[in-house]
């Protein structure tokens, strides 16, 4: 009697407990964008101002185009450790090839970022090394190289297209962050309309499965790589034109805890099986007004970073602890 009296409670509980740890990772991050936003402009008249909402923008915009890509790379069950050595690399091909003309320069850079992908999806997903193994060794080699074609300083990048692409308005918006806009309708897109969308989750979800089931888990894999190389290479350039210089040794730094961060904090399992586009997005936001607010109330920076970890670690468990692996 005992037993059954107890049993109905704990059950209880346990429904309310996936109950709130399911509203936490739908709209956690949603809320805490709020919270942060009523705070700050409570604490300084200036942060809703039009130059300061530029200034977030153009500093969440490159970490918001490679967390696209590893959103994608994550919903894979897999990660990307190499996405900043590839913004490095679009970083150093730039100067090298802007003499032959800025659509060549972009392109060349792009493609640097597919060629990394495509060598990171065939250690994965035909060699079968684990991805942070994978990517962990072209984040070293890829950073060297871009080091070696660049040389040990920073040159300075005075095209207007280029540069354009980091600075420029467009409607009083930055054109990074219409670039950023688009990119996130198509991900958006693929991920719930498409046929390349359902098989990405469904190889996140069960890869073993997948394969029995003769999807293309190789092809998908390999692609999901490309996507993610080409998105990080963009976002070399943009950083590129907003800084007006190539400098490989400190362009990308960090860019990849940044980007896993806000897939991370957005709601995006590390376990595979489900991509929150939107959740990506806010993530990165949010991750970009914390730090925006640490600053400017002069936080210690190694206070600011138990935060940020904190932070991670919640995300971590609410995803973990609804995905139920």
């Amino acid at each position: 009697m005992t037993e059954a009296r107890v049993r109905p409670g704990i059950a209880g509980l346990d429904f309310d407990r996936d109950r709130v740890v399911v509203a936490l990772q739908r709209y956690g991050v949603y809320a805490a964008i709020l919270i942060l936003l009523v705070v700050d402009t409570a604490l300084s008249s200036h942060f809703l101002s039009v130059s300061n909402l530029r200034v977030q923008l153009y500093q969440v915009v490159p970490v918001l185009v490679v967390a696209l890509g590893m959103a994608l790379v994550i919903g894979t069950e897999g990660i990307d450790l190499s996405v900043g050595a590839v913004i490095a690399l679009a970083s150093a091909f730039i100067p090298l090839y802007l003499g032959y003309g800025v659509g060549l320069a972009i392109v060349t850079a792009l493609l640097a970022g597919a060629v990394s992908g495509f060598v990171a999806g065939l250690m994965v997903a035909v060699v079968n090394v684990q991805p942070i193994v994978a990517t962990l060794a072209l984040m070293i080699g890829l950073r060297g190289i871009a080091v070696i074609l660049n040389g040990a300083s920073a040159k300075p990048i005075t095209d207007a297209t280029i540069n354009g692409l980091g600075l420029d308005l467009l409607g009083g918006i930055p054109k990074m962050a219409w670039i950023a806009l688009i990119l996130v309708a198509i991900v958006g897109f693929v991920v719930r309309y498409t046929r390349f969308g359902r098989q990405l989750v469904a190889i996140g979800d069960n890869r073993r499965a997948s394969q029995l089931a003769g999807l293309p888990v190789k092809r998908i894999l390999l692609t999901v790589y490309i996507i993610s190389g080409v998105l990080a290479a963009l976002a070399g350039i943009l950083i590129t034109g907003y800084g007006a210089e190539a400098d490989p040794s400190n362009y990308g730094l960090n860019y990849e805890l940044s980007a896993i961060t806000a897939v991370v904090v957005g709601g995006t399992p590390l376990t595979g099986g489900r991509i929150r586009v939107l959740g990506t997005v806010a993530g990165a936001l949010f991750m970009q007004l914390l730090t925006a607010t640490l600053v400017q109330h002069n936080i210690a920076q190694s206070y600011a970073q138990l935060v940020q970890a904190g932070i991670i670690v919640v995300a971590v468990y609410l995803a973990r602890g609804r995905s139920g692996r």
